[in-house]
């Protein structure tokens, strides 16, 4: 039987994430963009990629440029609001050496590379990766044979976050409570249940150190429960439901920075779709279609408006 695309996206049982995956194909293809039009660069993201899946788009030509025309349709801008969350979270990585930060963690890290291609943060930053088992098996393996050796600026923790909690495995792993730590959920909040949410950021805002600061993107409530279908949002969710890893949890319009002080968090900005789309979709890229799905929340934790 010959096996088609849709079977090699096909969710099964544990293993690690497809969508961590579909997330590295995004970097993979805006890294093959001319590099006067690319938005960020992204060389060890086709190392991430399922080596059939690749196989299969280059012997399929045609039927993978429809896919993508297809999957544009249906879900308009989409893939230009992820690539500009990576370049979002990268400028900001890109930072926070500069900005004093001495750690990194990366819960739900999946593919993530910036601890990887951000020259920045090398020797600077200490980072940790934290993910399903099977995820950071499959990452690790790869990453030794891209380097040979695992980087030892960067500590794997191997957690399912949302599960139970993380600080003591974080701790065992190297993490110092006080350091002043950026901690970056990049597609996450998103596929956690709320009362999740709430544990996670609430347990960042009780363990990190004074000027630490969080960054998360988010979606409306009403793509999160279906109730709209605005800019292809069912099928967005569809999609995550298929892949199966489903999106859970959204925000209504203004909700985020009352909750976010609820929990002790201060100094909240909210970056929403047309603020980013200036930062990035200019000139070449102006008429580049970017989704209103997407926001991204950058807050200080309990303290850190006072260093």
């Amino acid at each position: 039987m010959t096996t088609g695309i849709n079977d090699l996206w096909k969710a099964g049982p544990g293993g690690p994430s497809r969508i961590a995956e579909g997330i590295t194909l995004q970097r993979m293809a805006e890294s093959m963009l001319p590099e006067d039009v690319r938005i960020f660069y992204d060389p060890y993201a086709v190392h991430f990629v399922d080596p059939a899946k690749l196989a299969w788009a280059r012997d399929h030509p045609a039927e993978t440029q429809a896919m993508v025309e297809v999957i544009e349709r249906k879900m308009p801008g989409w893939s230009n609001t992820i690539r500009a969350r990576v370049r979002f979270f990268d400028d900001v990585v890109g930072n926070a050496a500069a900005e004093g930060f001495s750690q990194l963690v990366i819960p739900g890290a999946g593919y993530d590379t910036r601890a990887y291609r951000i020259e920045s943060l090398k020797g600077h930053l200490r980072v940790f990766e934290i993910d399903r088992p099977e995820t950071l098996a499959r990452k690790t393996g790869i990453l030794k044979t891209i380097f040979e050796t695992l980087p030892d600026h960067v500590a794997f923790v191997p957690h399912e976050i949302g599960k139970e909690p993380w600080w003591q495995s974080l701790e065992v792993a190297g993490f110092i409570p006080a350091g002043k730590t950026l901690f970056l959920l990049e597609g996450l909040v998103m596929y956690l249940p709320r009362p999740a949410v709430e544990d996670l950021l609430a347990g960042i805002a009780g363990h990190a150190g004074v000027g630490s600061a969080v960054l998360f993107d988010f979606v409306p409530q009403s793509l999160a429960d279906g109730s709209s279908d605005a800019e292809g949002g069912q099928e967005i969710r569809e999609s995550t439901i298929r892949m199966g890893e489903p999106i859970l949890s959204g925000f209504a319009p203004g909700e985020v920075v009352p909750f976010l002080a609820g929990l002790g968090f201060g100094n909240v900005q909210v970056i929403s779709s047309p603020a980013y789309t200036k930062m990035y979709y200019t000139g070449k890229n102006a008429g580049r279609k970017v989704s209103g799905l997407l926001s991204f929340a950058y807050a200080k934790v309990p303290g850190g408006n006072r260093t």
